[in-house]
């Protein structure tokens, strides 16, 4: 049985802002404590994201024990508790998803509004809306947060080792917002994984993940390039879709830490077949 190391663990607590490293961390019911717990909606209810607005990609974020702050250039902290106080009630869609979600504060509002130069709301995941994950991948209990349709997206650190060789560029794995990040195996081995333990937590990975043009954005300016969707569309194009890393489901909550042991349980054909 080959074993191999969890080197990284990413948690994006606002749909589509920077993420935050972690050595240790919970996972709960939904995946990743905090992970994609809020969401930022326009006027007409639909998430937002980078594809749409880029500059998300500038505000950074922070988890203390009692707090979430948000960080932007020329823009005061924005300070908020972990657990809100009860906001209005708002169907949001995500994708194809309609999700009760509950406004967290006008005062962030505004703040998200001015930053991003477009009138938005954040908005947060109450403990007792369950968002099921589609059934055609998962089973009738997984359920997830304001993550586009998985609790995690596992990728290996040699995968992009190799992207970035066929690129001749040195992208950082943040481009690809990860939450677990696997050291020690082949470059794309997690293409045929089914079923992983790692540390006292066993996933299924029942589905590639296609990618859109949030890589090509770089997290530290904002910035659009053609890359890596361009090399991604030579090397790893399928059904005109590209892919790269695995969307992943969990069969038990707890925690995992920075070293664990990544076992591979089960192996099937690559997904996508190329």
């Amino acid at each position: 049985m080959a074993h191999f190391t969890l080197s990284g663990i990413y948690i994006y607590p606002v749909k589509s802002l920077a993420g935050i490293s972690a050595s240790h961390w919970p996972v709960t019911e939904t995946g990743l404590l905090h992970d994609r717990k809020w969401l930022l909606i326009d006027s007409n209810r639909q998430f937002l994201s980078q594809r749409r607005l880029p500059r998300m990609a500038l505000i950074k974020t922070a988890l203390t024990e009692n707090d979430l702050i948000l960080s932007a250039p020329d823009m005061k902290n924005l300070v908020l508790p972990l657990m809100p106080a009860d906001g209005e009630i708002i169907n949001s869609t995500i994708w194809h998803d309609q999700c009760d979600a509950r406004s967290v504060s006008s005062g962030a509002d505004r703040w998200l509004s001015r930053f991003l130069n477009t009138d938005c709301r954040l908005v947060y995941q109450p403990d007792d809306v369950v968002r099921q994950v589609d059934p055609d991948y998962a089973h009738a209990t997984d359920q997830v947060s304001f993550a586009d349709g998985f609790p995690f997206l596992i990728i290996s650190e040699n995968s992009l080792v190799s992207l970035n060789h066929e690129m001749g560029l040195d992208l950082p794995m943040a481009r690809f917002r990860p939450n677990l990040v696997i050291a020690g195996c082949p470059a794309y081995a997690e293409d045929s994984w089914r079923e992983i333990r790692i540390g006292s937590i066993d996933f299924r990975l029942p589905k590639a993940c296609s990618r859109c043009s949030v890589p090509t954005i770089d997290p530290e300016t904002a910035q659009t390039g053609k890359e890596p969707l361009r090399t991604l569309n030579r090397v790893r194009n399928w059904q005109n879709k590209v892919y790269f890393g695995q969307n992943a489901l969990h069969n038990q909550c707890g925690a995992l830490s920075i070293g664990d042991i990544v076992q591979v349980k089960l192996t099937g054909p690559n997904q996508p077949p190329i």
